[in-house]
């Protein structure tokens, strides 16, 4: 969890420094498209201190309050980190519209180019460096803030072609239109983000592929019991919570029982990480006719 906060804490300077470098890159151009490019960079630092504090609350252990933790608290940072992406869209639409009303010869356009690489350089490596450690550490918060940063490279790419065009050719309206495409693909991000994280906050179910290994890993471990049914499983932030009912021989002792959901959960665990897992025994007369995990 440390990698996580300390991953967080640094892109916060990550963004700080691209920002001075987008910002400067706009002004000494006065760019309608550099200015979207930059304002981006805003969000990305106010994001990022979003990541952070949820990262940090994350990782209190569970307490009287929230005894399931408080990972859900990444989901919540992940919407508003979206919502902020969408403000700043619906900012660049506005600039772009003004400045196709009223265009404006460039200055000092190379330079300005030049210094917008090398934040959107800055921020591919980052970015990359960031999708790494989400996927290793399972949080939405830090994978939110790769997304902004990927958003960024991508924006800052083209941003950076269509100034060059419009210098190139002359024809101011190519600037205020390359913003416009931006605020868009920005606005496609932030919406994308939102839908996702709110789907986590409602208990979204894991991906099929990873219920079917749920129910795979039960199977080959369950032997022993009679069969599996209601088998249930839900993710919060690094935690995946699965539970379901295992059906046992009457006979059974409570001991032998137990016995074969340790054997489940061990598997369970080493197949899979960051589990909490719930496994109610049943005797043999609650067999569910449909849907079971026959285990013999």
């Amino acid at each position: 969890m440390k990698t996580a906060q300390r991953t967080a804490f640094a892109t916060i300077g990550i963004g700080i420094t691209v920002l001075a470098l987008k910002t400067y890159a706009w002004h000494i151009t006065g760019s309608a498209a550099l200015y979207s490019d930059a304002l981006e960079t805003v969000v990305n630092v106010v994001a990022s201190l979003i990541a952070y504090w949820a990262v940090r609350f994350a990782a209190q252990p569970a307490d009287h309050n929230h005894p399931y933790g408080h990972a859900k608290v990444e989901f919540i940072a992940a919407v508003a980190e979206g919502a902020l992406i969408v403000v700043a869209a619906v900012s660049i639409l506005n600039h772009a519209y003004f400045t196709y009303l009223f265009p404006r010869a460039l200055t000092a356009p190379l330079i300005g180019i030049a210094v917008n690489l090398a934040g959107t350089a800055i921020n591919l490596v980052w970015a990359l460096h960031l999708f790494s450690v989400s996927r290793r550490m399972r949080s939405p918060a830090l994978r939110g803030d790769a997304r902004h940063l990927m958003a960024d490279v991508v924006t800052g790419i083209g941003v950076t072609m269509g100034v060059a065009l419009a210098v190139e050719t002359g024809r101011l309206w190519l600037d205020p239109v390359v913003a416009a495409l931006t605020a868009v693909y920005v606005l496609w991000s932030g919406v994308h983000l939102i839908g996702q994280s709110m789907g986590a906050l409602m208990d979204m179910a894991p991906t099929d592929g990873t219920v079917t290994r749920i129910e795979d890993i039960i199977r080959a471990n369950g032997k022993g019991a009679i069969e599996a049914h209601e088998v249930r499983a839900r993710s919060a932030g690094r935690m995946t919570f699965v539970q379901f009912h295992l059906v046992v021989p009457g006979e059974m002792t409570v001991v032998q029982s137990h016995e074969i959901c340790d054997r489940i959960e061990t598997a369970l665990r080493r197949e899979m990480s960051h589990l909490v897992i719930n496994i109610h025994v049943e005797p043999e007369h609650k067999i569910k006719p449909d849907g079971a995990i026959a285990l013999r």
